[in-house]
């Protein structure tokens, strides 16, 4: 068995598993890259130790320690990098969206580290932009440095010289397929660069429906930890310089609930207790899969622990009410709410226009995004307008809400979703995204009850 004389020598060397039960027929073997065995819990670990190393190797960090470490996350470079800062002294400052898991928020805390929350959902230039905020606290701190794992060469490198290393040894030189998510993109790029250097491996991005990098909108979605976001307000969508583009030969796009209910399967089929970014991982490996026959050989890089997401994806309640869901008693408030579909607006229609497109009644408005339809996504409505003919036409219909209504699962126990929202509109929701508008009163009427 291994001794170690430091804690971060323990960082890579991870096992693969072979999956056996959510995989189906006699197929290819896939494997899973058990990353949240670094002792940090990450894939992040990797990037984190290269990163601080290389700053002490070329003096951005004091290399005795004293110096202190600030960078953007969404919690797994940021436990990585507070880990590190232990070991070598140094202090850690970790800007992180509001929205992610409190459970990453506590281990940040629980290693020391300085949390600083800041709002997820705001335009690349705005300043308090997670990376633009980590940059500015990195700047006006004495011995401060900016870990900036998006832009840092010492990221992908990292992966280029264990990881893809690593998995060739493993496999011994069998792997035809590797499969990882893209969220700075160092793992996929530097995994991926190294492993085609060896030989005719092709690399496949998983990625969230919606995420930018395989060519959705955009808009929210509910997997931590990959993807792309893009705020409809940012004037120049910047990938991250970590991201090579010619390493990736296709993307696999995966709906939320896809990643979700794969990583639910693999703690129930296969006890791999993994996090969303790895279910959607694995569900486009078992896409991939599909299409193979027994002599290739998938490798699918599980990033975090599903530990981490214990209140989220693993929660039961968390995911009804966001639709994902069905609450096993009903009536439901699918069967409550009659009506299908929402009528929308983006904020810059006019009452006039929105008249002309949807009559009078109630009108979801939403950000306004570029895109051929507008956007549905639960975090990006901005309220409930009435509208009527009595309105201003000329008016903006955004200068009428109220602000978000409170949203149930479509599939959600009635009784449960209107013992807990206020009097008023409701948003009804499958997989995150509003399918209806409801009033709170709806849900306590029968419609096959009459009246």
């Amino acid at each position: 068995m291994d001794v170690h004389q430091s804690l971060l020598d323990a960082v890579g060397a991870t096992p693969l598993l072979r999956l056996r039960r959510v995989t189906a027929g006699p197929g290819p073997a896939v494997y899973v890259k058990l990353e949240f065995l670094n002792p940090g819990g990450s894939v992040k670990d990797r990037a984190a130790l290269s990163m601080v190393r290389a700053a002490e190797a070329c003096g951005d960090l004091p290399a005795g320690g004293g110096g202190v470490i600030v960078e953007g996350s969404s919690g797994n470079t940021g436990v990585g990098l507070a880990m590190v800062a232990a070991q070598h002294g140094h202090r850690a400052v970790v800007v992180v969206p509001d929205s992610i898991a409190a459970e990453k928020i506590a281990l940040l805390k629980a290693y020391g580290a300085q949390v600083v929350p800041t709002e997820p959902k705001v335009p690349l230039e705005h300043p308090e932009h997670v990376n633009n905020l980590a940059r500015r606290i990195a700047a006006e701190t004495p011995g401060g440095w900016h870990a900036n794992q998006y832009d840092n060469p010492a990221n992908p490198r990292v992966h280029e010289l264990t990881t893809g290393p690593e998995i060739w040894e493993q496999t011994g030189g069998r792997v035809t397929h590797l499969v990882a998510g893209v969220g700075t993109g160092g793992t996929i790029s530097g995994t991926g660069r190294y492993l085609k250097s060896r030989g005719p491996v092709t690399v496949v991005a998983a990625d969230p429906e919606s995420s930018r990098y395989g060519g959705g909108d955009g808009s929210p979605y509910y997997v931590e930890s990959v993807g792309h976001y893009l705020h409809p307000g940012t004037v120049d969508d910047l990938w991250p310089q970590s991201y090579d583009r010619g390493v990736v030969d296709r993307f696999e796009r995966i709906p939320d609930r896809e990643s979700l209910e794969v990583a639910r399967r693999l703690a129930r089929e296969e006890g791999l207790l993994v996090g969303g970014s790895a279910g959607t991982a694995v569900a486009a490996a078992l896409r991939v899969a599909a299409g193979l026959g027994p002599d290739d050989v998938v490798v699918v890089i599980a990033p975090d622990s599903g530990r981490n997401y214990l209140s989220k994806y693993f929660d039961d309640g968390w995911m009804t009410r966001l639709g994902f869901l069905d609450s096993p008693t009903g009536p439901r408030v699918r069967d409550r709410v009659p009506a299908r579909g929402v009528a929308v607006a983006p904020a810059g229609t006019t009452v006039a226009e929105a008249l002309a497109v949807h009559g009078a009644g109630p009108v979801a408005v939403v950000t306004p995004r570029q895109s051929d339809r507008p956007t549905r996504s639960a975090p990006e409505v901005l309220g409930v307008v009435a509208l009527d003919a009595a309105l201003p036409p000329g008016d903006d219909v955004s200068a009428h809400v109220g602000g978000p209504p409170p949203a149930v699962g479509d599939g959600e126990e009635a009784a449960a979703a209107h013992a807990r929202v206020p009097d008023g509109p409701v948003l009804v929701l499958v997989d995150g995204r509003v399918v209806a508008l409801a009033d709170r009163t709806d849900l306590e009427h029968d419609p096959a009850a009459g009246g």
